[in-house]
């Protein structure tokens, strides 16, 4: 057998004088003949193998009485017993180097980098086939990261290779996956940035959006960071870096949970709390395949990750030398802990604010607290008059990738003073590899999310002002009842900043109802409220309801049962187009869409779409938190995506070379709501009456009437939905 040196070079067994040196636990060389290199471990001295001594007849080896000291018979006995008792010998020192390398591994395990000051690291270890670094052979075990638990041993000392990591290229992230809270051009980091992120100065590395008091990074052996990018399963984040290659399992351990570290601040992940610490949680595995000395390539992806309950991430790492995986460390979670900022009684902002919006100042409530809303606790984004809801149905934000305001910056207004007036100021970040980037059958943002982030703006503000909290006894849920909406300008969102202004008009209390009407305004970073037009403006009508007001709805024809046009028509021709028109997973809203040429109200043309209700559709989870309904911003987006289809299908769109989807610009379209699609409705039925195509250059758009149904009752009534088409680059309408 041959040990690794520093450089990677290979001892001879039996090197000249029967010297050779050790400076590590795991450099011990072999050759067959007993020895004490275990003396000397980790002083770089020169240890000489003492010479093989003449070994008398071990018990139970004899040697014939007639034979003299040079007989055949006795030299034989001599060279026998010799032999028995070297192989005995060189056994027991095996089995003595053996304990000693595994009790030298648990100590420096236990002596290993401290990775957080605010935990006791349990390591613990199994047994391993052979030497690390022979083929075959693993160091595995596993680390819990938690103060006073059990050891976790790992089952099976040898495991098998498992897949490389590929480090998948950025793409559009998963509905409800993680949004970074924060966004730098920063990918590569030298020592003297790794040194600063130790220090704490993460806006001095990534930017001012990091500039905050970030915790200080644990000092880690990673060198360099060649590459830091979204991507990897989870589309989060992916890190490289140069490392020293790994001596002992506790390397491995520290080298990736360097890399954990700087993701996660990369990230942003500590931006929500005012005494951020990063603390291991859950259990890793490393599976130590070779010690090496020299430099290694550390890879490492994000698997997992989310803001709740605190921001928190999980990181598959691998150390590679020539290509060769020599360590695998999976399933390492980091956790930024600390105390949330919360709002205070009366709906005052946090006593310590900590999270900052775009212009720098201070947000009254941020993600963290929004996330925690949409899941259950209100006090954090609210107020402890709130705590009453935990878990009882409720008025809450969306959750995951339905959740569109990103924090609340201000509130001009009191709470319990709901006569109008008050206004609210939020923010949404809307990253360029958000999920509906990729879902959208358009480059563009869809109108379902220029519909939400609006409207959930403003329900914030009303809700914020204690809507609710003038029937403490009752529960209330939210229902949107109607409003109107304009885009004024095409704009690309991708990458911005959305700045939102919303204002309370009225108020109306009701037995067993709430209802209050608002204005918006939306504004893109950079541009100045009171000096520029907003880019997208509405007004709309929120109604909170008790269970009671609820089971009593009747639809948009006072509980009539009213037939759509075509089931009125049935003598029309129809035909059936394709209303697979690119949109993907969340957003792929229907299959196919019944067409009467020349038909419906206006003689334009008629469209109509069945869509089954699953009960495990997407949305159900994420709107809202124990009142699962289908938001009604997609029943409208179901609605354009037939527009879209009829579009393609009409030919309407043939002058266009590269034709793309838009939301159009300078059409007002309204809409009323008078009941909501269930989990258990089975189906929804939507109708379109075409009522106008226009023409511009490099530009086509259709506008329509529309009703949606659900089973037995109308429910949805749109004036002036519109969907377009223009040619890449057009110039604007």
């Amino acid at each position: 057998m041959i040990a690794p040196t520093d450089a990677g070079a290979a001892i001879p067994a039996v090197p000249p004088g029967r010297e050779h040196p050790v400076d590590h636990v795991d450099e011990l060389a072999f050759d067959g003949r007993p020895f004490d290199a275990l003396a000397a471990v980790g002083t770089r001295e020169t240890v000489p193998v003492p010479p093989v001594p003449v070994q008398a007849p071990p018990v139970g080896v004899a040697v014939p009485a007639e034979a003299g000291p040079g007989c055949p018979a006795a030299v034989a006995a001599r060279l026998v017993a010799q032999l028995r008792g070297e192989i005995i010998t060189a056994h027991l020192a095996a089995m003595e180097v053996q304990t000693r390398w595994q009790e030298r591994t648990l100590a420096a395990l236990d002596e290993g980098p401290a990775v957080a000051s605010s935990a006791q690291l349990t390591r613990t270890q199994t047994p391993t086939r052979g030497v690390v670094g022979e083929p075959g052979s693993r160091l595995v075990l596993s680390w819990t990261g938690v103060a006073g638990e059990e050891p976790v041993m790992v089952e099976g000392s040898v495991v098998e290779p498992a897949t490389d990591l590929v480090l998948a290229p950025g793409c559009y992230r998963p509905e409800g996956g993680l949004e970074p809270l924060a966004t730098t051009p920063v990918t590569r980091l030298d020592a003297a940035d790794l040194a600063r992120l130790a220090a704490g100065r993460a806006g001095d590395v990534f930017g001012p959006r990091y500039a905050q008091p970030a915790p200080a990074l644990p000092g880690g052996p990673l060198t360099a960071v060649t590459e830091l990018r979204t991507g990897g399963p989870v589309t989060v984040g992916v890190l490289r870096a140069t490392t020293p290659g790994p001596r002992a399992a506790a390397d491995v351990l520290a080298a990736g949970w360097h890399a954990a570290s700087v993701l996660a601040t990369w990230l942003g992940l500590h931006l929500v709390l005012p005494d951020a610490t990063l603390v291991p949680g859950a259990t890793a595995t490393v599976d130590l395949i070779d010690t090496i000395g020299g430099d290694a390539e550390l890879a490492a992806e994000v698997v997992a990750a989310d803001l709740l309950p605190r921001p928190w991430l999980t990181l598959d790492t691998e150390l590679r030398v020539a290509d060769r995986v020599v360590a695998r460390l999976t399933g390492l979670t980091l956790v930024v802990d600390g105390t949330p900022a919360g709002t205070r009684g009366g709906g005052h902002p946090p006593a310590r604010p900590v999270r900052r919006g775009i212009t720098g100042e201070f947000a009254a409530v941020d993600e963290l607290a929004l996330a925690t809303a949409s899941l259950g606790d209100l006090t954090l984004a609210l107020g402890p008059e709130f705590a009453r809801y935990a878990e009882r149905r409720a008025t809450r934000p969306p959750a995951g990738g339905l959740r569109l305001v990103g924090r609340v910056m201000q509130v001009h207004g009191t709470r319990g003073e709901l006569s109008g007036g008050a206004v609210g100021i939020t923010e949404y970040d809307s990253a360029a590899d958000a999920w509906y980037y990729g879902a959208a059958p358009s480059p563009t943002v869809p109108n379902v999310i220029l519909m939400e982030t609006s409207l959930q703006s403003a329900l914030l503000l009303g809700y914020h002002l204690g809507a609710t909290l003038v029937d403490a006894a009752s529960d209330y849920c939210l229902r949107n009842l109607d409003g109107s909406a304009t885009l004024h300008r095409d704009v690309d969102l991708r990458g911005r900043t959305i700045h939102q202004r919303s204002t309370l008009l009225t108020t109306t209390v009701l037995t067993g109802a709430v209802l209050q009407g608002f204005t918006y305004e939306l504004w893109l970073d950079g541009e100045n409220p009171e000096t520029d037009a907003p880019f997208y403006t509405g007004q709309s009508l929120f109604g909170f309801f008790t269970a009671t007001a609820l089971a009593n709805q009747t639809g948009l024809d006072n509980g009539a049962s009213v037939p759509n046009w075509l089931d009125e028509h049935p003598q029309q021709q129809v035909r059936v187009i394709d209303a697979a028109v690119g949109a993907t997973g969340p957003l792929e809203l229907l299959s196919r869409v019944e067409v009467v040429d020349g038909g419906g109200l206006h003689g334009a043309g008629y469209l109509r779409a069945v869509r089954p209700v699953d009960p495990a559709d997407w949305f159900f989870t994420r709107h809202f938190h124990l009142d699962p309904v289908m938001p009604g911003s997609l029943g409208i987006e179901a609605v354009i995506q037939a527009l879209q289809a009829w579009l393609v299908d009409s030919g309407a769109a043939g002058e266009l070379t590269e034709p793309e989807f838009v939301v159009p610009a300078g059409v007002e379209f309204t809409w009323r709501y008078r009941g909501q699609i269930l989990a258990g409705d089975g189906e929804m039925t939507l109708e379109v009456h075409i009522r106008d195509v226009q023409r511009k250059a490099g530009r086509v758009r259709v506008i329509a009437d529309a009703s949606l149904w659900k089973p037995g009752l109308r429910i949805y009534e749109l004036d002036g939905i519109a969907a377009e088409l223009r040619e890449k680059g057009a110039p604007q309408w």
